[in-house]
């Protein structure tokens, strides 16, 4: 019997993984299609055959298509920096953008800007190291803050305390703002919007191994983070070095969320929402849920990319909107279930 149960569970969760990369599959398709010049999807599939235009090239190989796969993998790492998050603390609530990790990210980049003649050239690589330093420092001061002696990670204490850091790091990043000169002022506003527009391949190619590694590294402790679940000292009890994996763990989050956000700006919500789907579809097993969330965070990045920039063309809405706009009513949601 228990066999048997097991195995509807596996069939369920492969569907569901399939479905997900079908979604993907579908948008992934319609972005090539959608922008200023239109292509058709014949001249989509005659491009990538290689039977393409100049044009259409240059269209698909070096503006739409960097575009998409950069949309996919933040969202991967900010769905997956959630989900370790929420294994960590205990708290559903958890998220990247919430606890204030991506603004600690984001006030070590506009310093980068605001002191870097070159930042334009230089960001690709850079800035993943930079805003890691940011979201290292900010990660650290919200667990010394929530952390009891005796009692362990305080919940409820580590998300007030990430808003109230990250309400206090945007005050100190809009004062930096303000001697910003026009062209670094107004690369700094898009980028703090979240955007996806004007990806290019190194930036994919910078972010790509952060990726690799991390989720590697993740998917290696699956089971330690499934264990983190049931308390400490039952983790302790069931020889998990639970400081130990704790603070492993938290890094390899902070460092994704930080290698997203890096390339594409303050993204928020993707981290919450992405985890709390695929706990739904595939279980609460972490070494499902990892990778399910990582294909949830990329299919809501790109239809939220894809939509802000279809909407209202000619013109485009940055995607970091276009999530809040879905994020912000599922985390006041999500609140309320809590609280009841």
């Amino acid at each position: 019997m228990k066999s048997f149960v097991q195995e509807q569970l596996r069939k369920k969760q492969l569907f569901f993984f399939a479905v997900i990369i079908l979604l993907i599959m579908v948008v992934f398709f319609y972005s090539m299609n959608t922008g200023f010049t239109s292509l058709s999807p014949i001249e989509v599939i005659q491009t990538f055959v290689g039977m393409g235009d100049t044009q259409s090239s240059l269209i698909l190989f070096e503006f739409r298509l960097p575009r998409i796969v950069l949309a996919l993998l933040v969202g991967a790492c900010l769905a997956i920096s959630g989900c370790i998050l929420q294994g960590v603390s205990r708290n559903s609530l958890a998220d990247p953008g919430i606890l204030g990790i991506t603004t600690g990210a984001g006030l070590f980049v506009v310093l980068y800007i605001s002191y870097s003649s070159s930042f334009e050239a230089a960001s690709a690589f850079t800035l993943p190291f930079l805003a890691l330093l940011g979201g290292s420092i900010t990660a650290f001061l919200i667990y010394v803050l929530s952390y009891e002696k005796n009692v362990g990670l305080l919940p409820y204490r580590m998300i007030l305390n990430g808003i109230a850091i990250a309400a206090g790091i945007s005050a100190l990043m809009t004062i930096l703002m303000l001697r910003l000169a026009p062209e670094q002022y107004s690369f700094v506003a898009v980028w703090l919007a979240g955007r996806i527009s004007g990806s290019t391949w190194n930036e994919v190619l910078s972010l790509l191994p952060w990726f690799l590694i991390l989720f590697t590294v993740v998917m290696f402790r699956a089971r330690d983070l499934d264990t983190l679940a049931f308390g400490d000292k039952m983790a302790t009890g069931l020889g998990v070095t639970v400081e130990k994996e704790r603070i492993i763990l938290t890094v390899s989050a902070v460092a994704l969320a930080a290698a997203g956000v890096s390339v594409s700006g303050g993204i928020g919500f993707v981290g919450l929402i992405a985890p709390h789907l695929a706990r739904r579809l595939v279980g609460s097993q972490h070494v499902m849920v990892l990778p399910a969330s990582a294909l949830l965070g990329g299919l809501l990045l790109l239809t939220a990319d894809t939509i802000g920039r279809s909407i209202i063309e000619p013109s485009e809405i940055p995607a970091g909107v276009v999530v809040a706009v879905i994020g912000a009513p599922y985390f006041l949601y999500l609140l309320a279930r809590q609280k009841a």
